[in-house]
């Protein structure tokens, strides 16, 4: 019966799992199609396309999945999506941004507003909350791929705004209108980073103990789940 017990536990982890790999997968399917669909199909012009398959890559995302979302771009019937974001607010004074792609924000807006409330939240209205955090682009790159020397040289003529070293990898900021300026630069001198993306970082972070924190990511993990949901930002530390 142990045994049996284990197998169910294995099969329920692994059914999770491959959950969570779906979801994943298809919230950067739909990015992937929606830069290829705004810009060139090729990633070497198209910067935000670039971005989204090396996300995608760093994922472990299949190659046919990657050309099947390009490929997707050109279909007549392909939905229109655009990007929206949404401010609110969780329980504890905590803040929240919430990125979407969406093809109907009538959709996103309720669904977004029904999980804030049933977990003691609400939505804001524009700027509710963006002005407790900066819009910054990130890029991350392994110690082992060049000298500190050379990370902060080479931070310095793409024109990023700071540069710091980390336990494992160098941390380069730029403001958000440079990120893909200042990331083509950077892809110069590097044939890879560990990860790229632009954030909303929070100007103060809120610490709670353990269990309000924990309450949190539920609301995260919770809203993740959203299917018009790409990114989501918060002033607590996690």
């Amino acid at each position: 019966m142990a045994g049996h017990s284990h197998w169910a536990g294995i099969k329920h982890k692994k059914g999770r799992a491959d959950k969570e790999r779906s979801k994943i997968f298809s919230k950067l399917s739909r990015e992937i199609t929606v830069a290829a669909k705004l810009g060139d199909k090729d990633p070497d012009i198209n910067p935000r396309l670039r971005t989204a398959i090396q996300a995608a890559k760093q994922a472990n995302m299949p190659k046919e999945n990657i050309f099947r979302a390009i490929s997707k771009s050109e279909t007549s019937d392909n939905k229109n999506y655009e990007n929206l974001r949404y401010e609110g607010f969780g329980p504890f004074s905590s803040a929240l941004i919430i990125e979407t792609l969406t093809d109907n924000k009538n959709r996103s807006a309720s669904s977004i507003r029904t999980v804030l409330q049933k977990n003691g939240g609400r939505l804001g209205e524009t700027g509710s909350t963006s002005h407790m955090f900066k819009n910054y682009g990130i890029i991350h790159i392994e110690r082992s791929k060049i000298t500190e020397e050379e990370a902060f040289d080479v931070a310095i003529n793409s024109g990023a705004k700071d540069c710091s070293l980390n336990d494992d990898f160098y941390e380069i900021i730029t403001v958000k209108e440079d990120f893909y300026k200042v990331k083509t630069e950077l892809e110069k001198k590097i044939d890879s980073f560990s990860y790229s993306a632009i954030e909303w970082r929070a100007l103060n972070n809120l610490s709670l103990d353990k269990e309000k924190t924990k309450k949190i990511l539920e609301i995260v993990n919770t809203l993740e789940d959203l299917d018009d949901v790409q990114k989501i930002f918060t002033n607590v530390n996690l």
